[in-house]
């Protein structure tokens, strides 16, 4: 049974300017769903001192996340898709254009 796809990934060497304020963090998240043409149905983000983010985007297809390290210029996502609007590849290949890392690991699940 096919019922969505996971994506899963490591950005190393994102600008840490992407990664420190939860407002920049946030429009990049944003910007993602919206290309990505997500359902969007809620968020929650939160800004750790001095710089870090953690947040999510509820979708009503799931979900999409972060938590960065910008001390270490790293960033963590997490995109989760199922139905028929929306693609999870799609929606972390824009957000790593928005982030501009230097090196990405990503993993597919199929679930």
């Amino acid at each position: 049974m096919n019922v969505g796809v996971h994506v899963l990934g490591n950005l190393y060497g994102c600008p840490n300017e992407l990664l420190e304020k939860v407002d920049v963090v946030r429009s990049i998240l944003w910007r993602a769903t919206i290309e990505a043409r997500f359902t969007a149905v809620g968020e929650s983000f939160h800004q750790f001192e001095p710089a870090g983010v953690t947040g999510v985007i509820l979708l009503s297809e799931s979900h999409m996340s972060i938590h960065t390290w910008p001390e270490k210029n790293f960033a963590a996502v997490d995109i989760f898709t199922c139905g028929e609007e929306g693609n999870a590849e799609e929606g972390f290949d824009l957000l790593c254009s928005f982030l501009k890392p230097q090196r990405i690991e990503k993993s597919i699940i199929r679930r």
